[in-house]
């Protein structure tokens, strides 16, 4: 198996403890530098946030699944800050990794359902709203996942949370890593009332300019790139793009730490007094 795309993964700077000491941990990695990875993604750490959680202001999604056409890092908005108005609403994606027969880390992602009454047909990560009974975000990401295309929670190995995005009707929205410790196990079961097809595409490619186009949009008087992933795989064509492109874009710099091969433009969020829409 070849590792080529993982030998130009560099360390991260904070010191990794013992991989073997941790072996356990990450049992059915398939191979070291996979496991390596796994290690080293657990010392991550994400830029501090512009608010505190109780100042948030953020407005509900009606619905408990989401796909945004705009969605940014919370570091880089700025919201009025109102916490009798509003009550913040949280969510998770499970970006789920694992050794593609190339040696390439793979992502898996969902098209969603043509029955949907909402962007149906539309590419994104398993996830959604947080329950009541979720211990944590990594809770969330992997009980909607089993929910959606019936990934058993024990074959997920949560690494680490990357920093909050807001979506576009404010949801804020926690991208969980997770590494698939057994690829074999995996029998995607798409739930029909939700997910049409379930497919992985390399991580690789958010960094990339291949396959990328973008669009200069406008969102309350401010210009921002939306950016368009075009991808093929077994004679299916995806668009992967929006929020889902823009978390992906964020992990593959993260774990792949090499700057992105295109302009990635967001705007200066400048929120008025009431958002109803």
């Amino acid at each position: 198996m070849s590792f080529s795309i993982l030998k130009r993964l560099p360390l991260f700077s904070p010191p990794f403890v013992n991989v073997m000491a941790s072996s356990s941990f990450y049992c059915g990695v398939q191979s070291k530098r996979f496991l390596v990875l796994a290690q080293q993604l657990r010392h991550y750490k994400p830029p501090p946030c512009s608010w505190d959680d109780n100042e948030e202001r953020i407005i509900e999604e009606a619905a408990g699944k989401f796909v945004s056409q705009v969605g940014f890092q919370e570091s880089v908005t700025r919201v009025a800050q109102n916490p009798e108005k509003f009550r913040s609403k949280r969510a998770a994606v499970l970006i789920c990794l694992f050794e593609g027969d190339a040696g390439d880390l793979r992502v898996i992602l969902t098209k969603r359902s043509s029955r949907l009454s909402s962007h149906s047909g539309e590419v994104s990560l398993p996830g959604g709203k947080a329950d009541e009974g979720d211990k944590d975000d990594g809770d969330t990401a992997t009980r909607e996942a089993k929910e959606e295309i019936g990934l058993d929670p024990s074959l997920v190995n949560i690494i680490t949370v990357l920093e909050p995005f807001l979506s576009k009707h404010l949801l804020r929205v926690v991208p969980v890593i997770g590494v698939l410790n057994d690829r074999k196990a995996f029998k995607p079961t798409p739930n029909p009332a939700e997910v049409d097809a379930i497919f992985d595409a390399p991580l690789e490619m958010f960094i990339k300019d291949e396959n990328r186009s973008a669009e200069e949009r406008e969102w309350m008087g401010e210009k921002y790139l939306l950016h368009f992933f075009d991808y093929e795989i077994e004679n299916k064509r995806y668009l992967i793009w929006g929020l889902t492109a823009g978390i992906l874009i964020r992990a593959a710099s993260v774990v792949y730490q090499r700057p992105l091969a295109f302009l990635e433009q967001s705007p200066k969020f400048k929120f008025p007094g009431l958002v109803d829409k």
